[in-house]
């Protein structure tokens, strides 16, 4: 599956932005103001964004919660439909466009458009380019039973489990290993 940069960017950014949802009460928003608002806009690169505001935060923490159900859409029908609403809420508006030393791409969102528009946009063809390519199933969450962290697999043979193999694929590799031993020596 052929991914450009530009809807690389947007599954970079939509993955961040899922998990930037507290996974429970307890756990402390990833979005808790305008300033990380503000942040995360700058850290993804976002353009055509203006001065943000709650208004924007909460518009923007509203689209996180629909992006989180389609990465728990049971099959691509139900994703589609959960895209399609999304996508057709933000008013998308395709337009070519080379800014900031990137070569010709599309922007998805109308000029002007609210941060919580942009990323609908954006970010909402990403998924949908998954869901025409019949590769729904890349858009998963963590398997690891303490983390439902979401991630896009991009693996050849689409067989990530993990979010990052580093941490909760290691733990549970290890947590494996370490049962093994006991259960031999026991």
């Amino acid at each position: 599956m052929l991914i450009t940069h530009d809807t690389r960017c947007a599954l970079d950014t939509v993955v961040d932005l899922v998990n930037s949802a507290p996974e429970d009460d307890a756990a402390a928003d990833g979005l808790p103001d305008v300033r990380a608002l503000a942040e995360f806009v700058r850290n993804h690169e976002i353009s055509d964004v203006g001065v943000l505001s709650e208004f924007d935060l909460s518009a923007v923490r509203r689209v996180r919660g629909r992006f989180a159900s389609i990465f728990a859409a049971p099959d691509a029908r139900s994703a589609a439909m959960m895209i399609n609403e999304l996508v057709a809420a933000a008013g998308t508006t395709p337009r070519l466009t080379d800014h900031d030393g990137y070569d010709w791409h599309v922007h998805y969102f109308a000029p002007g458009a609210s941060v919580a528009d942009h990323l609908a946009a954006d970010c909402g063809m990403a998924l949908a380019f998954f869901v025409v390519a019949g590769e729904e199933e890349r858009l998963r969450r963590c398997e690891a039973p303490d983390c439902r962290r979401a991630f896009v697999d991009l693996s050849r043979n689409r067989s990530r489990r993990y979010c990052d193999s580093r941490t909760c694929g290691n733990r549970l590799h290890v947590a494996a290993y370490r049962a093994r031993r006991k259960e031999a020596t026991g």
